[in-house]
């Protein structure tokens, strides 16, 4: 993706950057790998402009962010409801395209007592490099 083919969004030349990164990467980035691969394209470029363009970009509803716990964020071209799963070895994260059966949902809510909103599910383990 060329940053031209951002302009159309209304973005400034960073944030098209910070888009155009993640848009074209292969997995799921931090925001400090948005940011080294950022100032390979634009090298004035600040962490905290990059930052800031992630939340931008993220409230605009152009990427997703996804949180594991107390790690740092990862960043998602895909914004529909998703799943992951994630290698417990080298930390790969990809993308997992299934349909929750409404039933576990209604479970999940039941058991936990909680007004369901969504559910993600996170498959853990070893990937097939991590395996070989």
């Amino acid at each position: 993706m060329k940053v031209s083919d951002t302009r159309s969004l209304g973005l400034t030349r960073q944030r098209a950057v910070v888009l155009r990164v993640i848009r074209d990467a292969d997995g799921h980035l931090t925001a400090n790998e948005v940011f080294a691969s950022a100032k390979d394209l634009l090298p004035t470029i600040s962490f905290a402009t990059v930052y800031n363009s992630l939340r931008y970009l993220k409230d605009a509803g152009h990427i997703s962010e996804i949180h594991f716990g107390n790690g740092a964020s990862r960043f998602d071209r895909i914004t529909h409801r998703h799943d992951h799963a994630m290698c417990t070895a080298c930390g790969k994260l990809v993308d997992i395209e299934m349909k929750i059966p409404e039933k576990l949902l209604k479970k999940a809510a039941k058991y936990s007592r909680f007004k369901a909103e969504s559910l993600e599910f996170t498959l853990r383990g070893k990937c097939p490099d991590c395996l070989k």
